[in-house]
């Protein structure tokens, strides 16, 4: 460990929520102790997965905030070292982007910020972007082409192409870094790609069910190249980046990027047994891929596990499930 954060408090938002699962079981797991906001404290479904992790009953208090609820984090955020905000909503369906994504991401996002501004007590906020607010600047991505943290995704091409999901992070992004500048906050933000891995929670999240498809008998795969990462990889990227004072800035997370077309190839090899699809979704050419930088990341001590172990692990679950 860096410095002596041990017996530190510190806050994680949206804890119930895959990423920040493992967030609360490592900070746990390292001396901390962790207080984690929820929409409903009461719902066993949320929570119980987390009551059970090793140091909990000793370490862990949970608390009822909205994202969209004015002043709700106040209380919890009061008298904490650290705030690692997680909580935003992940959906690739919706009905009505405005207030099923965008809100609770750039609101909500204000909404817990000012909570930590009028807290003397908050050091250090880790943010949790996305890679998809580093892609899409109108540059072309081809496989010699490495993203890295200096590229930013354009909040207007994203609303033209209606790409909610998208524009949604790279306005809370936009939003969290402007505000905690103006009010001296230090903070890192954290932009991984889709992470994937083993499941704390007893539900499925949203990226898992992208892998759940392609086992699940879908005769064809999505004409899409995504970057991946290991869910393990990016919560303890979050505690590096709180725990080294030297990080600052945005780190990118991602072990590799490829096409579905290869991601299923992996699970043929691996998964002998199991009805992959061979078929692309539509027959214009294959989506490129490219490249993104781990250069930074690996700074903060990421040695990222590789793509082939973390597919095992979520298919492991799913395949059972």
């Amino acid at each position: 460990m860096k410095n002596s954060c041990e017996g530190k408090v510190v806050c994680v938002t949206g804890a119930s929520g895959y990423i920040a699962s493992w967030l609360v079981k490592f900070l746990l797991q390292r001396g901390y102790t962790v207080r984690a906001t929820v929409r409903d404290p009461s719902n066993p479904n949320k929570v119980d997965h987390l009551l059970k992790l090793d140091g909990a009953k000793e370490k862990l208090e949970l608390f009822k905030a909205d994202l969209l609820e004015e002043g709700s984090f106040d209380s919890v955020i009061q008298g904490c070292h650290g705030v690692f905000h997680t909580a935003s909503p992940v959906h690739f369906v919706f009905d009505d982007p405005q207030t099923q994504l965008i809100d609770p991401a750039v609101k909500g996002t204000l909404n817990v910020l000012k909570s930590c501004a009028k807290s003397p007590s908050v050091k250090r906020v880790i943010l949790t972007s996305s890679i998809a607010a580093a892609l899409y600047n109108g540059k072309p991505r081809t496989p010699e082409v490495v993203v890295d943290e200096t590229w930013f995704s354009n909040s207007d091409f994203l609303r033209e192409n209606k790409m909610w999901y998208q524009f949604a992070k790279t306005s809370a992004e936009e939003a969290a870094t402007k505000f905690l500048t103006e009010n001296n906050i230090e903070y890192v933000v954290m932009n991984p790609a889709v992470s994937i891995g083993p499941l704390l929670q007893p539900g499925l999240n949203d990226t898992s069910t992208l892998l759940l498809d392609l086992i699940n008998g879908s005769e064809t795969y999505m004409n899409a190249a995504f970057g991946w990462i290991n869910v393990k990889d990016v919560a303890n990227a979050h505690i590096q980046a709180y725990e080294d004072p030297s990080a600052s800035g945005r780190y990118c997370l991602c072990e590799r990027v490829i096409h579905f077309s290869e991601l299923a190839n992996i699970l043929r090899h691996m998964y002998p047994t199991l009805q992959i699809p061979n078929k692309c979704a539509d027959d214009k050419p294959l989506m490129q891929t490219f490249q993104v930088s781990k250069e930074k990341a690996k700074k903060l001590g990421i040695e990222f596990i590789p793509l082939e172990v973390s597919l095992r692990e979520i298919i492991e679950i799913l395949a059972v499930s």
